[in-house]
């Protein structure tokens, strides 16, 4: 067992490793050279100028200014200077509700841990069951923990009452948080610039129609079922190839560019290579020519596939961008049924064109059924064969079991340091490396899935690395960490006996975990921050690839939050706190710890690094609250069933009642606050309308929402959702009639004027991708 010295041990070691870090970052983000790694969001912006572009050589490369040192730490009060709303303009309201969640834990974990401490505590150590039950290992950290007490004990009441305050109290604060969330979102909405989601569905599901192609069906559809109010829609193309394509031509001008920037440094010798495998085999060629005649043989590809695609109906998906006049027409749309069957002509909102994952709606509606059940039945094998590697990293933190295990490391295991090093530090570190892959293959899933927007792959993708957290991470280390260490008790006594022996167990895990949060929560935070990684590929890239000021923004690599990665590694530290805050008050302080430093650094990075890749203005905040109501559930019922192994069973009718009333109080905030982040208000639509009506009375609308949704690959780098491009015109909404190819639609009404007679083709919007 991890006594206090190895809990010690491994707080030194991962406190020198994150100032380490700190001093790093420090030091780094002053120098001149490293300013765009440091601070990209401000480059991005256009509001900072390099410093490398002034001064002498020497001083470009190397900040000389020695008060700049002395406050080092200085970047920490600068990531409380800009207030919320400032921040939500700077940084968008997704980024602002993401660090709200360390508040919550702040919240709720700053009286926690004092009630636990000032009450909870002194119950616990005043007492010597632990050192009287024979067969069952523990250290002087479970004397501070329920283990301690004895069974059958009134003391046990204490800690009952301590469970129903901490529920009240944690349930208060997730209730003035959703609410606080709910009115920023509204007011977020309200106040939101124009963007062409708000006036946008996503159309799926187009049933096939032999008469009329799917543009023409989708608009003949909307001009019957919503005469009044449809403007234009973009169908949607099947370009996945073509943007394979494009991306490998991109490659293969870094290539061009890495090679070209070589040869100009040295124009003695031209730069060779081998067209083999990895370089290594193959005839030995030119490089700048062998690279300009595979970009010149890839770009005639390129534009065969375009001609492809732009002429062949088979490219053209059962879905479309179906854009409408006003915001009110969008949320009646999205939030109805189109047809009597349910499974067709289905309709969403659409996400903002830079959220959109283009891959996912070429995939046909029937298969994503299909998809998610392979999916759910390959994370099943994931989830629950991962469980060998965790007990193998259990067995790391067990001394004793390694020891009966392998008597022969017994003198190098026994030296003061290495156990301390092996039970307070190793089996954190070996899990956090076991991670590693882990979100890459659960946003595999999530695309192969099918799902259409990067928000809505980030969330499950989150939803699902929760799970399997919950499972390997704290059920795995619990059950198999208390299975290996009890061990030898198990097998020599009495099958009544064994409950009560986990019951001790179970507790005994807290060491464990205060390992993990200090590897992961502390020095994983400093290693966030210095950002070493992107700190050597921008060095790289500006080094061997960048020839122009574009060049040099892309190679930043600004990063974002990373929801589906941030978000589960915080509600396992909740699940953590909530479940161990009566069990073992010791661990609270470590938890509050990671929250208030974790608060510090991403509202640092945030400001300065991070840039976002949608805006979904809070939507996700749901899931955070659900999983929240679900890990003080968990926390109740082992609990109970902890109690139950302590011969307190007269106090499992007291206890039922816990999860029954947090469950109730989930459903209450279900039913008062979600709404308002699955649903858009009508009456807040038409508000937005009828302001925008009064103060942009000929606002072009059409020329701002016709070429939103085109596929990234036409666009050809054109911004088409800028206001400069609108042009205004007098707003008509007259409806004529249109012949059609179909006989039960000759009275189909016509687009107005300001829509056309149709909506453009592919060909009408960019001409030039019609020749071959």
């Amino acid at each position: 067992m991890a006594t206090f010295g190895d809990i010690a041990l491994s707080a030194a070691i991962n406190i020198i490793t994150a100032l380490i870090f700190l001093i790093a970052f420090a030091i780094l983000r002053l120098q001149p050279f490293n300013d765009r790694v440091y601070f990209p969001k401000w480059y991005l912006k256009k509001l900072r100028e390099s410093p490398t572009r002034s001064g002498t050589f020497v001083s470009k490369f190397v900040n000389f200014d020695v008060n700049s040192y002395v406050k080092f730490l200085k970047w920490m009060p600068d990531a409380f200077q800009m207030p919320e709303l400032e921040l939500i303009d700077h940084a968008g309201l997704d980024s602002v509700v993401y660090l709200r969640i360390y508040l919550v834990g702040l919240k709720i974990f700053f009286p926690v841990m004092l009630l636990a401490w000032a009450i909870l505590v002194p119950v616990n150590v005043t007492n010597d069951t632990l050192e009287k039950t024979k067969g069952v290992t523990f250290s002087n950290i479970d004397k501070l923990s329920i283990s301690n007490i004895p069974l059958g004990s009134n003391r046990f009441w204490t800690h009952i009452v301590m469970a129903y305050a901490f529920t009240f109290w944690t349930c208060y604060v997730l209730k003035m948080e959703y609410e606080k969330i709910q009115d920023m979102r509204l007011h977020f909405l309200a106040s939101e610039k124009r963007r062409p989601d708000q006036f946008t569905v996503l159309v799926k599901n187009v049933p096939p129609d032999p008469d009329e192609s799917v543009s023409e069906l989708v608009e003949h559809f909307f001009l019957v079922n919503h005469p009044d109010h449809y403007l234009t829609h973009q169908v949607v193309y099947n370009a996945n190839k073509l943007a394979e394509l494009v991306e490998k031509r991109k490659n293969l001008r870094n290539w061009l560019d890495y090679y070209q920037i070589k040869y100009s440094r040295n124009q003695a010798k031209r730069p060779m290579k081998k067209t083999g495998f990895l370089g290594l085999f193959g005839a030995k060629v030119d490089s700048i020519d062998y690279y300009m005649s595979e970009i010149e043989k890839l770009s005639i590809e390129i534009a065969a596939e375009r001609e492809s695609v732009t002429n062949d109906p088979k490219s053209i998906m059962p879905a479309a961008f179906v854009s409408f006049k006003n915001r009110w027409a969008a949320a009646v749309c999205a939030q109805t049924q189109q047809c009597r069957n349910p499974v067709m002509w289905l309709t969403e909102w659409a996400a903002e064109p830079r959220d959109v994952y283009w891959p996912n709606l070429a995939l046909p509606y029937f298969r994503l059924t299909i998809n998610r059940l392979i999916v759910a039945v390959a994370f099943f094998f994931l989830t629950f064969f991962f469980m060998i590697p965790i007990a193998m990293v259990q067995s790391l933190a067990n001394i004793e079991g390694i020891e009966k295990a392998a008597p022969f490391l017994k003198v190098i295991i026994e030296v003061g340091f290495i156990k301390s090093f092996i039970q307070g530090f190793l089996p954190g570190i070996a899990l956090k490396i076991f991670l590693i892959l882990l979100p890459t293959i659960l946003m595999i899933m999530s695309k192969f899935e099918g799902w259409l927007s990067i928000s809505a792959l980030e969330r499950r993708s989150a939803s699902r690395f929760y799970l399997f957290n919950f499972v390997n991470v704290f059920l795995g280390s619990i059950v198999a960490g208390a299975a290996f260490e009890q061990l030898h008790t198990f097998i020599h006594q009495s099958a009544e006996d064994i409950p009560t022996t986990i019951g001790v167990a179970i507790p005994m895990k807290a060491t464990f975990f205060i390992t993990y949060i200090m590897v992961d929560g502390w020095a994983g935070l400093a290693g966030e921050i210095l950002r070493l990684k992107p700190l050597i590929f921008y060095h790289l890239k500006n080094t061997f690839l960048v020839k122009t000021e574009k060049d040099r923004e892309e190679a930043m690599d600004p990063g974002s939050l990373g929801f589906d990665t941030g978000e589960p590694q915080i509600q396992l530290y909740f699940l953590i706190g909530l479940v161990y805050a009566v069990v073992t008050p010791l661990l609270l302080p470590f938890i509050l710890i990671f929250f208030a430093f974790a608060f510090v650094v991403f509202r640092h990075q945030i400001i300065n690094v991070y840039n976002q890749e949608y805006e979904s203005a809070g939507a996700f905040w749901p899931d955070v609250h659900g999983r929240i109501i679900g890990a003080l559930v968990i926390s109740q019922l082992l609990f109970m069933g902890l109690l139950s192994t302590k011969e307190k069973a007269q106090s499992t009718p007291v206890l039922i009642v816990l999860p029954v009333l947090t469950i109730w109080f989930h459903r209450y905030c279900k039913g008062r606050y979600e709404p308002a982040f699955v649903k858009y208000p009508l009456q807040e639509a038409m508000m937005k309308d009828t302001l925008e009506r009064a103060k942009e009375p000929n606002l072009n609308l059409k020329g701002y929402l016709q070429n939103a949704y085109i596929h990234p690959v036409f666009k050809a780098g054109d911004d088409s959702d800028s206001d400069d491009d609108m042009i205004e015109v007098p707003e008509k909404w007259e409806q004529e009639l249109v012949p059609t190819k179909r006989q039960s639609r000759r009275n189909t009404p016509a687009p107005s004027k300001m829509s056309g007679n149709s909506s453009p083709s592919m060909h009408e919007v960019f001409p030039e991708y019609s020749k071959p």
